[in-house]
């Protein structure tokens, strides 16, 4: 039987090794998940609100213990951790207090005596999750899913299968009945031949490129709905016109925080020619002050990547541009899994820092004319997950929105996930949505009735 082993990042010791499940074991579980659906599908949205409710309160409960665990399989600075927590018993409580009226029947007048479409669960999803918002990326999937009526099967990252079953703890804890949400513990070989079983409906996936590929062309020979939210390279645009200050704190965070593993980090510093050189002096004094260390410590904001081949997959980026006549400006070193904060600047576009997502704390910069370019720099890439636009004409930067080619725009604000909108991207980011009254029909079957007296 095969192990994965989880191995603390920023000290490097082993923290458990898991058996991985057999064959007949997660035929046992997908099994026992489908027999749920057919009487989960039949419990009131009050009743599923309760256990939903239920496990917001064993979120905010237990964070702290549930953080240390995130912190000590991934790196995430453990302030962040709790926060994390905290976002996804925020998650719970929405669509506790939300589902039934997003999936309300919707009446349409026809020749029909009455006619409407009612939304109607699909089954047994599987989620296929990422390590570095190992609790964030699963339960919004999951509360929205499991308040429809569906069940949950996850296969997490194999370096946080901790969190995967603490995951599971939560809505057992909670009290919603065996089998609405279970954890796979299988590597990614295993995989296909899951998403194959007759007993799978649907598919999500937060990941790379290629996963999400590898996903959609399996879950495609067997029809199977999948949504993917993969990669993102977002620009940061910062207008001549912006408020300095506030748009300094906000491009450190959309970069820096989780040590900069984000999908939707803002990753290429776009800033207008004629305020750049005040701008950037400045950044690299607000970068600087970024304490980095001990994931554990409460002041710590930088902590360590999650696995050394990531740092070592950053710092080659870094290399390779500067090689190219980039300018390191600040950082740029490694040891171990940890990477320095980092600013490189006169980026171009056929630089790897350009063109390639980074995962992790360094930061390309570019500067530009006109707004024309602007869009222009940031349409150039392959990713369209999001984009921020920082000026004090907001009525201006609004007009700009329909040139992006990305799922989100947002005008003085990093890019980020919120339970009340939808979320997702388009070309190499992926396809379909989460959270919001979208997210939460897309594991659905929506039904057309039709009936004549």
């Amino acid at each position: 039987m095969a192990t994965i082993t989880s191995i603390n990042p920023y000290t490097g010791n082993e923290i458990k090794s898991y058996k991985s499940h057999t064959k007949k074991e997660i035929d046992e579980i997908l099994k026992k998940a489908d027999n749920r659906f057919q009487s989960w599908r039949e419990r009131s949205f009050s009743e599923r609100s309760k256990l939903m409710l239920a496990a917001a309160s064993e979120l905010k409960k237990n964070k702290q213990s549930y953080a240390e665990t995130m912190t000590s399989e991934m790196g995430k600075p453990i302030s962040q951790s709790i926060a994390e927590i905290e976002k996804c018993a925020w998650v719970c409580e929405y669509y506790a207090n939300n589902a039934e009226a997003h999936l309300k029947d919707e009446i349409t007048k026809t020749d029909a005596h009455r006619s409407y479409v009612r939304y109607e669960p699909m089954g047994v999803v599987l989620a296929i999750m990422p390590w570095n918002y190992p609790f964030w990326q699963v339960f919004r999937f999951a509360a929205p899913a499991l308040m429809a009526g569906n069940i949950g099967v996850l296969k997490h990252a194999s370096n946080v299968f901790g969190n995967a079953l603490n995951i599971e703890k939560v809505f057992k804890r909670a009290g919603f009945p065996d089998g609405c949400f279970t954890t796979l513990l299988v590597g990614s070989d295993a995989i296909e031949p899951i998403i194959e079983n007759p007993i799978i409906k649907a598919v999500t996936l937060t990941g790379s490129g290629p996963a999400g590929a590898a996903v959609a062309k399996t879950a495609g020979k067997a029809i199977k709905k999948t949504v993917l939210e993969l990669g993102g390279n977002n620009a940061l645009i910062v207008l001549a016109d912006c408020d300095m200050e506030a748009t300094l704190d906000t491009c450190v965070q959309a970069r820096f925080q989780n040590t900069g593993q984000s999908c939707i980090a803002g990753k290429r510093l776009l800033v207008q020619e004629s305020i750049s050189e005040e701008f950037i002096e400045r950044l690299i004094v607000k970068v600087r002050e970024l304490k980095s260390g001990d994931p554990t410590d409460n002041d710590t904001y930088i902590g360590t990547l999650a696995r050394e081949d990531l740092a070592k997959d950053l710092e080659e980026q870094v290399k390779q541009s500067v090689e190219q006549g980039a300018r390191l400006l600040l950082g740029g070193k490694r040891q171990n899994a940890y990477f320095e904060p980092t600013l490189v600047s006169k980026i171009t576009t056929k630089m790897p820092m350009f063109y390639e997502e980074t995962f992790g704390p360094a930061l390309a910069i570019t500067t530009f004319k006109d707004i024309d370019e602007a869009v222009e720099l940031s349409n150039n890439s392959r990713f369209g997950l999001g984009v921020s636009i920082f000026s004090e004409d907001i009525e201006a930067a609004e007009k700009l929105s329909y040139r992006f080619n990305e799922g989100a725009v947002f005008i003085n604000e990093l890019v980020k996930s919120d339970p009340r909108l939808p979320f997702g991207g388009v070309k190499e980011s992926g396809y379909g949505r989460e959270l919001s009254k979208h997210g939460i029909r897309e594991f659905m079957n929506r039904k057309t009735i039709y009936i004549n007296k």
